[in-house]
């Protein structure tokens, strides 16, 4: 795997940027394109479950180069199973999606459904949300699940706590992600063909994520995601263990910061050296009526668009920029549900727009100033800049001066 990194200096013996802007991993790079076949970094941009609305064309549409799939809460979708994709040679079969995919283990769900669920070192046992069957995902099954999707990046099945629980419990789900990880990669059928990735755990604790990270890292697997963050705790805390994190992990495979969305958030941990992301960010801002733009968001349900006959965004070449206006949009919002559609394929081409814009600036070594730029026009003055992104920049060398 190739290792192209962003030449300006930081702490001592790092270098600013992603671990690699062009990944094996990828069948192809097509374009600069974004995360969830293409380089680095990207951030995964759909949700099977929470982004249902999008089409694969629409997908193609933007110059999406990757997709995740959640493995839904009871089976891998509401209402079908992994035998019927498996059938339809996977999901790239089954949806007739060409590019990457990437498939969750199911340990999200640990928090998700934490009243419905019980976690044992055999695995977790679920209650169904739809029909109260009882169900038990071991690292073993849901490895099995994902083979038979097919996808191109799987992940273990990890021992997820909450960001902000502190104590033994979190101490008890690092070490077993650990056992479940070794589970995992002894289950894995497909290891020439699909990429098995270790989530990284431990809190906030930097002993506990310290002791994770050279556990994991004396595995052979081909990536390594960092999990158990962006739940709750504050930012301060958030920037120094993906920090910690990053220091740790080998620059010469992808790094992937889970349940990472936010704009601002994705050009610091760049800058902290990540290479992929994951959020429902975009999707879930267009159902609540906001247009993800670079100076923030455009609330396009409020009364102030109603005779605006502007695009969202004149400088995005996305199909809802090119043919709708922010008048148009805001009278869909009263009465279809076509205008989150529509907003949708919106957000998702900022974010794809969002991680090229990034990718060509770190190719071009000039990545600390487009960060300087795009925190200009995000924020109205530098007393707006959130104090813990301008200190997790400095400890990188980028200064916003």
């Amino acid at each position: 795997m190739a290792a192209s990194l962003c030449p300006v200096p930081a702490r001592q013996g790092q270098t600013v940027g992603p671990a690699s802007l062009t990944s094996c991993l990828w069948r192809s790079l097509p374009d600069i394109v974004s995360f969830h076949r293409a380089g680095s970094p990207a951030s995964c941009q759909y949700d099977i479950v929470n982004a249902a609305e999008l089409t694969r064309s629409i997908m193609e549409l933007t110059n999406c180069a990757a997709l995740e799939m959640e493995k839904p809460r009871g089976t891998v979708m509401p209402h079908t199973g992994p035998e019927l994709i498996k059938q339809a040679n996977g999901l790239h079969g089954f949806m007739n999606w060409q590019q990457n995919l990437l498939t969750d283990s199911g340990g999200f769900q640990m928090v998700s459904l934490v009243e419905l669920s019980e976690v044992t070192e055999e695995g977790v046992r679920f209650r169904s949300p739809y029909d109260g069957e009882e169900i038990l995902l071991t690292p073993e099954k849901s490895i099995e699940i994902q083979n038979a999707l097919g996808s191109d990046i799987m992940m273990q099945l990890d021992d997820v706590v909450s960001s902000t629980v502190t104590g033994p419990r979190v101490e008890e789900a690092m070490y077993r992600s650990i056992r479940w990880l070794d589970r995992c990669m002894a289950a894995n059928s497909k290891p020439d063909k699909q990429n098995l990735f270790a989530i990284i755990q431990g809190g906030l604790d930097p002993a506990l994520r310290t002791k994770c990270l050279e556990e994991m890292t004396q595995r052979d697997v081909p990536g390594f995601a960092i999990g158990g963050l962006s739940g709750g705790e504050a930012k301060d805390h958030f920037w120094r263990m993906v920090t910690l994190s990053t220091d740790r992990l080998p620059r010469g495979k992808p790094r992937y910061l889970m349940g990472v969305g936010y704009p601002t958030d994705l050009v610091v941990c760049v800058a902290l050296g990540c290479d992929m992301f994951d959020c429902v960010f975009p999707t879930r801002t267009a159902r609540f009526g906001s247009a993800l733009v670079p100076w923030g968001s455009l609330p396009v349900r409020n009364k102030q668009f109603a005779k605006d006959f502007r695009p969202i965004d004149e400088s995005c070449d996305c199909p809802t920029c090119r043919r709708y206006s922010r008048a148009f949009l805001h009278a869909l919002f009263r009465s279809e549900t076509a205008a989150m559609h529509l907003l949708t394929v919106h957000n998702i081409a900022y974010q794809l727009n969002l991680m090229r814009s990034i990718r060509e600036s770190i190719v071009e070594q000039r990545f600390p100033q487009f960060v300087r730029d795009f925190m200009r026009t995000m924020y109205s003055s530098q007393e707006q800049y959130p104090p813990w992104a301008v200190e997790a920049l400095a400890s990188v060398n980028i200064t916003l001066e």
